[in-house]
Parts: structure tokens; C-alpha cells; sequence
């Protein structure tokens, strides 16, 4: 299979590329710099494409005949504080970006059959503890209308007759880049960091928000799934079954990492104040929850490989995500 992808070099993108080329199919990579990009370890054997989707050009010619395309286009959340300027970045890269995309979809004499379009669970906006399905309506901060306009901007592919997945990403764990770059630091080297961090209030936090957390390898096997699978429609929730609070996503993740000064865990920590003053708006990521279940993924038959946090910290670390003795059991999330 052909496949034609944006946002190749990032996150997710590097490691769908892989396993592209592990199963024998052929990832073809839009790039801005082509010629580094051909440099990367990461993709090597994919066939790498100069070009910008938010500008016509060129590397449309690469869309035609490719059998699906895959649209991870988007400037990286993570990457800096989010000024007005970035805010502008993180919306005009994602919908010119996927209009774009759609454009050179709809120009092909030999059209793709699927788009696997990405976007993010920032859909939904906090909600508490409501359990969110796919069904569930779109909230109405920045993100969410990021997100809303990101996934309208796909929707003109379905009057071409190609099929439109579109996977709604978690809070990707990975050692390579994510929330766990930017919360290693924090558990690391602050104070406390080995807490629960964020709250709906006050001065202390308490962690009670839910982390709709995935693995990478799992929100990849969701994309393939999407790619592979003829019955994916419409949007797909890109989590793992089992969302944490907070509180008890910060204990597992003290456990994985080891910390070599005592307290290794305490039950208050930094409130959204602080973290928004360390971070910026993209504290919100952590500090704001939403617990966000993979019910279509599920129902599509997906085999989760890490489906709790323990195995995928476990995984991603190589030691137990055993929280400190010290401390209560957490409480298990009710699924």
C-alpha cells in the first residue's frame, strides 16, 4: 500500500512510518526540509517529498495514486509557550494545513480511498468526571474550537468518495517527545514535582482531573487499524480504556522514574497558578481533565497492548510503576 503522509517527521508520524515499512507498504513523507528529513534514522526507506500543504504545489503529484493518506499536519502543541502568535501557528497549521490536503485529494485523477485525519481529544473540553464517547459534543475553549474547525476542514473528502477516519488523539506517553518530555522535568528537578499536579481550585492541588493517556504504540496501532479497516468512519477516540485521574497518574509515574530523594510521592502539589507560571496555556493540557473512553476503537475491534498505565510505564521505562508504600493504593478509575 501507498501511503501518503504529513506531519511524518513529528511524534506519532516517525513511529507510524516504521511500522509502515515493517509491514512492507510505502510511507511517502511530505516535509518542509525535505533534504534533512531524508537525514533522519527515523525514515529511512520512506520516500520523502518537499513541500508545504498549506501552499499548492508540487508535491500534490505525490497524492495521486497513493492508496491512503494519512494527515498529521499540525505546528507541535508542546513545543513553546503559547503566545498569540503560536495560538495562530497551532490553528492555521492544522485547518490550512488539512484543506490543503483536501485540495490535492479532490485535484488526483487516481484519488486515495481512505484519509486517516488527525486531531485531539481537546475536541471534547473539560468535562469533569462525565464519561466522553465519540458522540459526545464539542466543548468551547481554544483548543476545542482548534480542534472542531481542524476536523470540518477533512469533511469536504467524503463528497470525493474517499473514506474520512478521523482519530482523536489522547495525551500521548512516549520517551521521544509529548506530555512525558514536558512532566519528566517537573517530577524530576521541582520540588513536590512527584504530586499531583493541577486543580480546580486553591492552593494546593489535589490531581482529580482524569489523564486520557495513550501509548504510542497504541495510538499508532489505532491509526493502522483506521488505515486497514474499511468500517472506520467518522471520529475514533484515540485513548487507552482505562483514563487516570491525576493523582493517580502522578504516583505511577514517581514509581517508574525512580526518584532518589524522600518524599518520592506527596499528596499536594502544584495548582493550575503555578503550572500555568512554569508552563504557559499549554498547562492546560494537564491541569484541565476530560475522561475520554475509546468506545469506537473498541467496538472496531481494537486489541489494546497496553490498555492500563502500570504496563505502559512499565514499557516506556523498564522498571515498575509500583507506587510509593508509604501511600494508599490509588483508587481505581471506574470504567
Amino acid at each position: 500500500m501507498r501511503v501518503f503522509l504529513t506531519g511524518g517527521t513529528g511524534l506519532i508520524g516517525r513511529r507510524l512510518v516504521q511500522k509502515l515499512i515493517e509491514r512492507g507498504d510505502r510511507p511517502v513523507v511530505l516535509s518542509r526540509q525535505a533534504d534533512k528529513a531524508r537525514l533522519n534514522p527515523a525514515l529511512k526507506g520512506a520516500e520523502v517529498v518537499q513541500g508545504d500543504p498549506t501552499v499548492s504545489g508540487g508535491w500534490e503529484t505525490a497524492v495521486d495514486g497513493s492508496d491512503a493518506v494519512i494527515n498529521l499536519v499540525g505546528h507541535n502543541i508542546f513545543a513553546e509557550r503559547w503566545t498569540a502568535e503560536v495560538k495562530r501557528k497551532i490553528r492555521d497549521s492544522r485547518v490550512y494545513g488539512t484543506e490543503g490536503v483536501v485540495a490535492a485529494i479532490s485535484r488526483a485523477s487516481n484519488r486515495p480511498k481512505a484519509l486517516v485525519q488527525a486531531s485531539a481529544i481537546g475536541y471534547y473540553g473539560p468535562h469533569g468526571d462525565e464519561e466522553l464517547t465519540e458522540s459526545s459534543p464539542s466543548g468551547t475553549d481554544f483548543l476545542a474550537v482548534v480542534c472542531r474547525e481542524w476536523e470540518d476542514a477533512a469533511k469536504a473528502v467524503e463528497t470525493l468518495g474517499t473514506r474520512l477516519a478521523t482519530i482523536r488523539v489522547g495525551v500521548v506517553l512516549s520517551r521521544e517527545g509529548g506530555a512525558l518530555k514536558v512532566l519528566t522535568p517537573i517530577f524530576k528537578y521541582l520540588p513536590g514535582g512527584a504530586a499531583p499536579v493541577g486543580s480546580a481550585g486553591g492552593l494546593l492541588a489535589s490531581g482529580q482531573q482524569w489523564m486520557s493517556w495513550i501509548h504510542i504504540d497504541d495510538i499508532v496501532g489505532i491509526f493502522l487499524m483506521a488505515l486497514d479497516n474499511a468500517e472506520a468512519k467518522g471520529p475514533i477516540n484515540g485513548t487507552a480504556p482505562r483514563p487516570e485521574r491525576n493523582v493517580d497518574f502522578s504516583r505511577a509515574l514517581a514509581g517508574a522514574l525512580r526518584k532518589g530523594f524522600w518524599p518520592p510521592f506527596l499528596p499536594f502539589g502544584p495548582p493550575d497558578l503555578v503550572m500555568s507560571v512554569v508552563l504557559g496555556d499549554v498547562a492546560q493540557i494537564v491541569t484541565k481533565g476530560q475522561k475520554v473512553l475509546p468506545a469506537k476503537a473498541q467496538s472496531l475491534g481494537y486489541a489494546f497492548q497496553f490498555p492500563d498505565l502500570e504496563s505502559a510505564l512499565r514499557d516506556l521505562f523498564g522498571k515498575s510503576a509500583a507506587p510509593n508504600p508509604a501511600q494508599p493504593e490509588p483508587v481505581a478509575a471506574s470504567h
